[in-house]
């Protein structure tokens, strides 16, 4: 009997981290599809102008080693927000012509963002000014 209990709590361990597992290849996939990796390459992009020449090779290495650590912590961040249901439906989507669209176009669009905040930055700046004085 105990054999027999034993069994079945290991078995329900196992299924609980191979379940455990595939929630997180999922989310990191969806992390992936998504096109977080845009705004990633965007950073790296303005970090290495400030690196000088024969250091960029080696720095651009180490910064994409960094990454996978990175991106497991978004995994876990996206395991304890949604279900591996709700996973599941993004990677359906991600999968979709207009996901695929979102996904290819988040570099572009974190540039484009980024730029209309620094301007918006510029003019908001002038407004507190008027009211600093």
């Amino acid at each position: 009997m105990k054999k027999i209990f034993i069994t079945s709590v290991l078995v329900l361990v196992v299924n609980i981290v191979s379940a455990q597992d595939s929630f997180k290849a999922e989310a990191l996939k969806v992390i992936q599809m998504s096109g977080a990796a845009g705004p990633m390459q965007m950073a790296k992009e303005q970090i290495m102008q400030n690196i000088p020449e024969l250091k960029k090779e080696e720095f651009s290495k180490e910064f994409d080693a960094s990454l996978p650590s990175l991106y497991e912590k978004l995994a876990k961040i996206y395991m304890e927000t949604y279900t591996q249901e709700e996973v599941k439906e993004m990677l359906k989507f991600y999968q979709s012509p207009l996901g695929k669209k979102i996904s290819s176009s988040s570099g572009v669009i974190y540039k484009k963002s980024t730029a209309a905040g620094q301007e918006w930055g510029g003019d908001l700046q002038t407004i507190m000014m008027k009211y600093m004085q």
